[in-house]
This record gives structure tokens, C-alpha cells and sequence, in this order.
């Protein structure tokens, strides 16, 4: 009887796994806020401990030169999601550089989501965490395709209760929830204000575990991204002094929990095989914070900044069965791919009455082809401050992420090799004259196919 039971219950399961494959891919994106590219252990650090995201590498694929569409939070974003550069559709500024709680708008519903196009195919659809592209009504991710939110609607140091001459210290003293007045919200109503950041994180995760419970039997896209690592830093009375890394890495080894708690969920419920899982980051580290900042490893400046650091990104995908496990792709990929990869994995179809920036990044993964991205370009607000060919970067202007007042003008341009060279000590450009002047044309040719348009993030304060 015993072994009647069993073989009944294999079979149920077996049933279940060959049903959930027969369905589109379910869709899992986490992403982390300014997480640097040197923070995870796969990725060298040494005393932050991240068993969960190793694992997720080891079962799946690291990328080592993968880009997101900004320096910083709310244009790289609008990149993800659209597949666009940020550039395109308004979400880019040269001084109010991301939205904020005194902002009007948002982006544009003219934009088409990742979310709105898996509707094709009938995906269920949550976004849970900060969601930073605009905190009011016509903003929300509700009317961007997801059918539920839950979390932070802009950056966590923002609502500062604080006056200015004691706001850093307590960004790095982060000891009282009420220093920010932000609010948690859950679809468009603020269930909580301000919100205890302390067990966000937690919150966070239950929320996204109990969506992937709730539609184990339907195709999925779960939207998870964490308020973590951005300053002021926060973690549970669980990781409270327990990293080498001081509270740093604290806060990031309950992200890296988070993401073990995430991936079990979908091994538990027979989903691995079917679901496409990325972690990723919206830019490089906050270096102006010292140690409550990341670190790029060894490439160059961070977060705000149109060097490597500010947007070269840790990147690990994972899909069981059909990402070659412990696999490392060295080719170019880039948060503005996701959309292009996804729409042809679920076979749902991206819009084709704008300009797209991605590319299916699918044979790349499955180590089947090279990665069909050859260049990225790296704006900063309106101007295009870099661009990258094959192995090789120019520089046309420069400047750090902060505390920088003014660009300075590179002529002729700075030029790196990117292989030899990712943190941009020595420039080649005497010697490569030729390959200055490709990539000044590639430049020249992008900027002529970027539409100017209505600017949304310059729309701040008073509305008269």
C-alpha cells in the first residue's frame, strides 16, 4: 500500500512538473538598488557571504560585462522595463537626475512595460519593492500592467524628517524609522507610514513568495525590487551584526537570503525548470557613504558616474534545464535586453511603432551563439557621455558620480580597452586613432537617432 501511495503521489508530481512546463516561462526579475559590481561573493568579494546568489550562478550563468540603462535609480528603471533607453522616453534629466516626492509625473502610460506586453499571454503580473517611476495615481505600477504592488514608491531616503546640517548623520546612523516619512503602500493605498524599514526586506520577500504561491498554476512575472542597498541601510533584528562586512554586509546577505527564499519557493512548487530568474542591479555603488556604500571590485567609480562602476552591473540568470549551469558569459548584455530576451522566451510580442534598444539575449545564455550586443551607450541626463565598441570605450565627457560640479570635455575622447583594461587606468587613444574615430561615428550616428521629448522628471514642485 505504501508503495501504491508513493507511486500515486510521483506521478501527481510528475503530472504537475509536465503541466507547468507546457506554459510560458514564468518571469522572475530581482533587482537589487545599488548593489556594486564587486558586493557578491561569485563576483570576489571577500567577506560578504552570499551562499544563496552563488548558488543561483552555479545552477545558472554569470555575466561579467552586463549593463544597466543608467547611473542611477529612476532612468535605469524605465530602461528595464521598457526595453528604451531612458533617454527616449523622458526619464532622463541633466540636474533633476530621478523623481522625487515633490514630482509630478511619472513614467509616461504611452510607454509599454515588460508587464503590459506578458499580458499577451495572459501573465499574472506583481511588482513588489521601490518602484521610483512616479508616486502618484497615474504612475503607479497598477496602471503600468501589474495587477498588484506592494512597497516603496521612491528611494528610502527621501521624505527626510531630518534638517540638512543632520541628515548624514543619519543616513549613516540610520536609528529611528521616522527619520523618513515614506510610505509602504499596497496597489495605490499607503498601508503604513512611515514604513518600518527595518523588516522590509522581510516583508518584501513574504509578499513575493505568496504571489509565486498563489499562481503556481498560471504563467507569472514577479517584479522584485529591493529598497536595499541604498542608503540609509536597514536589515532585520535576524541579520543585525551577523556580516564581517559591518551593516553593508549585513543588509546584503538578507538580500542574498532573500533570493534563497525566492528560488525555493519555485523549486518547491515544481516551477525551476519553467521560470526565468535574473538578479541584477540598477546601477553601481553609493561610494559617497563610505563603508554604507558598495564597491565595484575593480572597476572604476560608481554610482552617478558614466565610468564602468556607475553602470557595469553583477548579473546571474537562471533557468534550470536550459541555462547551462556554472556557466560565465563574458559577451555584452544589458538591463535594456530583458524585454527583447523575455518577449521571445514567451513568445509575446514588444511594441513596433517606437525605437527598441535591446536585443534577445536568449542564444547568448544557452551558449548557443554570441551575444548580439556589440555597444552600449552610456548617457548622462541628456548627453551621451561614453560609448563602448566591441572591447573598446570612449570617453567624450567625464565626470564622478558626486561632488563633481561640472564635466570636463575629453578632446580628442578617452579610449580604453575594456578586456585589458575594465578599470580604465591607461588611455589608448594616441595609438588607436582609428578606433577613436569608429566609435566617434557610431556616437554620432546613435545621438541622431535619439527624438527629443517632453522632459517628465523636469516636472517638480509647483505646478503654476
Amino acid at each position: 500500500m505504501k508503495v501504491f501511495s508513493r507511486l500515486v503521489f510521483v506521478s501527481l508530481w510528475a503530472v504537475v512538473v509536465l503541466a507547468a512546463q507546457d506554459r510560458p516561462p514564468n518571469i522572475v526579475i530581482i533587482f537589487g538598488d545599488d548593489i556594486g559590481y564587486g558586493d557578491i561573493g561569485v563576483f570576489g568579494h571577500p567577506t560578504i557571504r552570499t551562499p544563496h546568489l552563488d548558488r543561483m550562478a552555479h545552477e545558472g550563468q554569470k555575466w561579467t560585462n552586463f549593463y544597466a540603462a543608467a547611473s542611477v535609480c529612476t532612468p535605469s528603471r524605465a530602461g528595464l522595463l521598457t526595453g528604451r533607453l531612458p533617454v527616449r522616453s523622458g526619464m532622463m534629466h541633466d540636474r533633476v537626475r530621478v523623481l522625487f516626492p515633490e514630482s509630478w509625473s511619472g513614467l509616461q502610460q504611452s510607454e509599454v512595460t515588460i508587464a503590459e506586453m506578458l499580458k499577451q499571454k495572459d501573465y499574472a503580473a506583481m511588482h513588489v519593492g521601490k518602484w521610483h517611476l512616479g508616486h502618484l495615481p497615474d504612475y503607479l505600477p497598477t496602471k503600468q500592467g501589474f495587477d498588484a504592488y506592494y512597497g516603496i514608491p521612491y528611494s528610502n531616503d527621501m521624505d527626510a524628517t531630518q534638517p540638512g546640517d543632520k541628515r548624514r548623520h543619519a543616513l549613516l546612523h540610520p536609528d529611528r524609522i521616522d527619520y523618513w516619512n515614506v510610505p509602504l503602500m499596497r496597489d495605490e493605498e499607503t498601508i503604513e507610514r512611515p514604513a518600518n524599514q527595518y523588516t522590509v526586506t522581510k516583508r518584501y520577500t513574504e509578499e513575493a513568495v505568496k504571489f509565486i504561491e498563489k499562481n503556481k498554476d498560471r504563467p507569472f512575472f514577479l517584479y522584485l525590487a529591493h529598497t536595499m542597498m541604498h542608503v540609509p541601510l536597514f536589515r532585520s533584528q535576524e541579520f543585525t551584526d551577523r556580516s564581517m562586512a559591518g551593516i553593508y554586509g549585513d543588509a546584503m546577505e538578507e538580500v542574498d537570503w532573500s533570493v534563497g527564499q525566492v528560488l525555493d519557493a519555485l523549486r518547491r512548487n515544481g516551477l525551476a525548470e519553467n521560470t526565468f530568474a535574473v538578479f541584477t542591479s540598477d546601477n553601481g555603488p553609493w561610494l559617497i557613504f563610505d563603508t554604507h556604500g558598495g564597491s565595484a571590485g575593480l572597476l572604476r567609480e560608481g554610482k552617478g558616474s558614466t565610468w564602468e562602476g556607475g553602470m557595469r552591473v553583477p548579473a546571474i540568470v537562471w533557468r534550470p534545464g536550459t541555462i547551462p549551469a556554472g556557466t560565465t558569459q563574458t559577451g555584452m548584455g544589458s538591463t535594456l535586453d530583458l524585454m527583447a530576451t523575455v518577449a521571445a522566451m514567451t513568445g509575446t510580442k514588444m511594441p513596433d511603432d517606437r525605437k527598441m534598444d535591446g536585443y534577445d539575449l536568449g542564444g547568448a545564455m544557452k551558449m548557443t551563439s554570441p551575444s548580439p550586443r556589440n555597444e552600449m551607450f552610456y548617457w548622462r541626463g541628456t548627453r551621451l557621455f561614453a560609448a563602448r565598441l566591441g572591447d573598446y570605450k570612449a570617453h567624450f565627457f567625464t565626470q564622478t558620480g558626486y561632488r563633481d560640479r561640472g564635466e570636463t570635455r575629453q578632446n580628442p575622447p578617452l579610449l580604453y580597452h575594456l578586456g585589458r583594461d575594465p578599470g580604465e587606468e591607461h588611455d589608448i587613444s594616441r595609438e588607436n586613432r582609428g578606433v577613436v574615430a569608429r566609435i566617434r561615428k557610431l556616437a554620432q550616428e546613435h545621438e541622431l537617432d535619439i527624438d527629443e521629448v517632453e522632459n517628465q522628471l523636469a516636472k517638480i514642485g509647483d505646478r503654476n
